[in-house]
């Protein structure tokens, strides 16, 4: 039940925005790369912590096919940190509080937990060309085998 419009073939929306260490990171310091920008609920939740910790566990392959691996989620900086910390991680966690990448990309929206429907991130995963093209739209994440998705 994903929201976004964004499909294989669109320009990815730009984003400024900063790391967990507060350095700038934008869309475009990454032309000629392959980047994975992952959107994902909160930090260190049981699913978001198998979904990173699977994006570490693979990491080198993802770096030998010119992959930049870029998280995504409304959390502060704090929290990116010591998620990072927790779990090794050794990609950067965007800072995104005022959730304006997180609507430029559509991911944000109603969700339903256990009866309750609520406003929240939808788990989705934009695979991005070396010129700044969406090459694919993951909605179904797998968070324990999401790597062998990117990479297919």
């Amino acid at each position: 039940m994903s929201i976004t419009n964004l499909k294989a073939g669109d320009q990815a929306p730009a984003f400024n925005t900063t790391n967990q260490n507060g350095e700038p990171i934008s869309l475009d310091s990454f032309k000629g790369k392959k980047v994975v920008l992952y959107f994902y609920p909160k930090d260190s939740t049981p699913g978001c912590t198998m979904q990173a910790c699977n994006l570490r566990d693979n990491y080198e392959a993802l770096l030998k096919a010119n992959y930049v691996v870029l998280g995504v989620s409304a959390d502060s900086a704090k929290k990116h940190q010591n998620f990072i910390e927790k779990q090794n991680l050794p990609f950067d966690l965007l800072m995104d509080e005022d959730k304006k990448i997180i609507k430029d990309y559509g991911v944000w929206g109603l969700k339903k937990f256990m009866g309750k429907e609520f406003e929240g991130i939808h788990r989705t995963t934009f695979v991005i060309n070396e010129q700044g093209l969406i090459d694919e739209v993951i909605m179904k994440v797998k968070t324990k085998d999401h790597t062998a998705q990117i990479l297919k």
